[in-house]
């Protein structure tokens, strides 16, 4: 039974709801209420990214569905190793693949919370830096190499120019870094064990 503290983070005004079976599997797990309330600012974001991205290029092919179950899932791990919650590490990653996978997840849905991380390695797709450029500027901190990937993938999908894709992507991760303060103290609220 999930405690009340991870029902708060869970239900709470703020970021928009998880996916419901995304929050299913957080309350299966019992899991820090913190984490479920990082989750909620991280599936925030990427539905922003999402619908600047569909409004602007159209052309992109994206799950919008696996974006968004990727962000609301990508750290479900640090259920297993909330140690990760408040410091380094990246157990989480292969360990929340396969907490998902054991659950029935699909690859399609599951792969996020492996990829999130290693948005560098070959076969990256749109959707997968989706996700890792939402993990990065809900809490305002800009990568210029996920960027300059994000950049790629948007210019090669509409035939636009590089540097008018780069304007337009710096401007909404500008307009979501500004919302960070909210979304860290949303997240702070929360404790990370119940």
């Amino acid at each position: 039974m999930p405690s009340d503290a991870l029902r708060r983070a869970l239900t709470d005004p703020g970021p928009r709801p998880l996916p419901a079976e995304a929050a299913r599997l957080l309350e299966d797990l019992d899991a820090p209420p913190r984490l479920a309330a990082h989750l909620r600012a991280v599936h925030d974001v990427a539905a922003e990214l999402l619908a600047w991205t569909a409004g602007r290029y159209p052309a992109l092919a994206v799950d919008a569905e696996a974006v968004l179950f990727g962000a609301a899932t990508h750290d479900i791990g640090k259920a297993l190793h909330p140690e990760e919650l408040s410091g380094p590490g990246s157990r989480h990653e292969e360990a929340g693949h396969a907490l998902l996978r054991e659950r029935g997840v699909e690859e399609r849905l599951a792969r996020f919370a492996r990829t999130h991380a290693s948005w560098e390695a070959p076969g990256i797709g749109a959707d997968d830096l989706l996700v890792s450029l939402a993990d990065k500027v809900w809490k305002a901190k800009r990568v210029p190499g996920l960027e300059e990937r994000v950049v790629d993938v948007l210019a090669a999908a509409s035939g636009a120019e590089r540097w008018e894709v780069f304007m337009g992507l710096d401007d909404v991760c500008d307009r979501l870094a500004a919302g960070a303060d909210g979304r860290l103290a949303f997240q702070a609220a929360y404790p990370v064990v119940a």
